[in-house]
């Protein structure tokens, strides 16, 4: 017996750990731009974490673009290793 594994599920968890993964990255600079601390720039803050994003959308792509359960996975080796 196999097991069948509905892709439109997986993905949408895989959304989900992505999501979960950016916003980690994006706890330390969203400190930053709230607090508006004075030493650190919020300029450069927020450089950092469109960087994040950039990251993050190329990941998304990846997983929207994925055609089996295994190709997923390869996505999202990147964020949760």
């Amino acid at each position: 017996m196999s097991i069948i594994i509905n892709l439109d599920k997986a993905k949408a968890i895989a959304h989900d750990i992505r999501r979960q993964q950016r916003a980690a990255e994006f706890k330390p600079f969203d400190e930053i731009i709230a607090k508006q601390i004075p030493v650190i720039s919020a300029t450069g803050a927020e450089a950092l974490r469109e960087a994040i994003r950039e990251r993050y959308a190329d990941l998304q792509d990846a997983i929207n673009a994925a055609e089996s359960p295994d190709e997923i996975k390869a996505a999202l080796q990147e964020v949760i290793s």
